[in-house]
């Protein structure tokens, strides 16, 4: 079972895609409102998968995925962003994303691309 670590800071966001993808199989070990708080909870609970939106206060997604891939180099980190956020989908997929889901997404599409990690 994949361990997965949801970052967004939107609590209903997180509660969504903890719903879609905990029936799938996949084991949500930890939550995270903002950058700072993911870099942390990565470093405990080492998750297989992270979802991770960009736009956050304090730290956003961006540069919490660089941080994160400092610590572990081959991190599956999928990025999840508003529509409008091409330019930095391909700034993030440069840092070393492994995928990217624009919102709003189906249950089909999320699982389709944390399956694949």
């Amino acid at each position: 079972m994949k361990k997965v670590l949801i970052v967004d800071d939107a609590a209903f966001m997180r509660m969504s895609i903890k719903n879609m993808i905990s029936k799938h199989g996949f084991e949500i070990v930890g939550e995270a409102e903002n950058g700072v708080v993911a870099i942390e909870k990565y470093k405990e609970l080492q998750p297989d998968i992270v979802t991770m939106d960009i736009t956050m206060p304090e730290m956003d997604g961006l540069e919490a995925l660089r941080e994160i891939k400092k610590v572990n180099p081959a991190a599956a980190v999928v990025m999840i962003s508003a529509l409008g956020q091409e330019a930095r989908m391909k700034e993030a997929i440069i840092y070393g994303a492994k995928g990217f889901i624009v919102k709003p997404f189906k249950e089909e599409m999320l699982i389709s691309a944390l399956s694949k990690l």
